[in-house]
């Protein structure tokens, strides 16, 4: 499986281009994502010094002049975010996160090592680890990117023919552009979600769905309508 099986990279991140092949396996992005924050030269980008006292802000980040700030919170460093993204209170950027256009950072919501690209929703107690999720992604109130096995061994990824081992002991989530997971679902390390899938609240899914389909807590797989 390709990156661009999954999504496209948006022109407002054109400068991790190189970073980012889209023929290198998805998985791939997530551990390239400390290496692209290291070739930012950040000394030559304009300050942003604006933030509220109840705002902590460390190391080496960069926030675009348009994006809302809350009252609290903390971004930790290296952490790159785009233009006209809103950061909400509570929310905790450990390090290691690029975050697109237009996106929501979540109240009580914590990101690490982790890639959004544009228009990326994740509005309400969510945990970001380890993972991309592609542009237009929405995780649901209390829906978890779990990012490390019981057993901390190395994340096996499952697609539709065989299965990869990622070399990774910590991989969360990989949601295509477009894909949704409802409210409380729980994602197991190493899931795929393809282009426009989605899970319905309240399921603990792994694996891989299909692009345009719907999980069920079931266990069921149905078809997603296309869109007109």
């Amino acid at each position: 499986m390709k990156a661009a099986e999954l999504f496209t990279l948006p022109p407002s991140l054109a400068r991790f281009a190189a970073a980012f092949p889209p023929d290198a396996a998805p998985w791939e992005w997530v551990a390239r994502i400390a290496e692209a924050l290291a070739a930012v030269p950040w000394a030559e980008l304009p300050p942003r010094r604006d933030w509220p006292p109840g705002l902590f802000v460390q190391g080496s980040v960069y926030l675009h002049p348009s994006v809302r700030l809350p009252p609290y919170g903390v971004v930790q460093g290296p952490a790159w975010i785009g233009a006209e993204t809103e950061i909400r209170p509570g929310a905790f950027v450990r390090g290691n996160v690029i975050v697109g256009e237009r996106g929501v950072l979540g109240n009580a919501c914590e990101y690490k090592n982790c890639l959004l690209l544009d228009d990326v929703q994740t509005p309400h107690y969510n945990y970001v680890g380890d993972s991309v999720l592609g542009n237009g992604a929405h995780l649901g109130a209390g829906a978890i990117c779990a990012n490390l096995r019981l057993d901390h061994q190395e994340v096996p990824v499952h697609l539709p023919e065989s299965t990869a081992m990622s070399g990774l002991r910590k991989l969360g989530a990989l949601l295509g552009d477009g894909a949704e997971a409802g409210c409380n679902v729980v994602l197991q390390p190493g899931t795929i979600l393809g282009r426009r899938a989605a899970v319905l609240p309240g399921a603990a899914f792994g694996g891989y769905l299909e692009p345009e389909t719907l999980a069920v807590p079931s266990g069921q797989i149905r078809r997603l309508p296309r869109r007109t």
